[in-house]
């Protein structure tokens, strides 16, 4: 599994998934949505930690500056 997110795609990600956590856990607690946006967080997170996304590999692209050097 080649990483293909950039540090700045990946920065992103973490916050993305912050916020959607913050918004589950903080504002909708309790309630369907807020499940939902606290399950929805962990895939840009899991994403941004791993620094791959399998949707990124599927239409080719890498925002990888080592993977763009090569």
């Amino acid at each position: 599994m080649t990483k293909n997110l950039g540090l700045m795609d990946r920065l992103f990600r973490i916050g993305l998934g912050g916020l959607l956590l913050y918004l589950g856990l903080g504002t909708y607690s309790g309630s369907t949505l807020g499940m939902g946006l606290a399950i929805a967080a962990a895939i840009p997170t899991f994403t941004a930690l791993l620094g791959f996304c399998p949707i990124y590999r599927l239409l080719g692209i890498h925002t990888n500056a080592r993977q763009l050097s090569q």
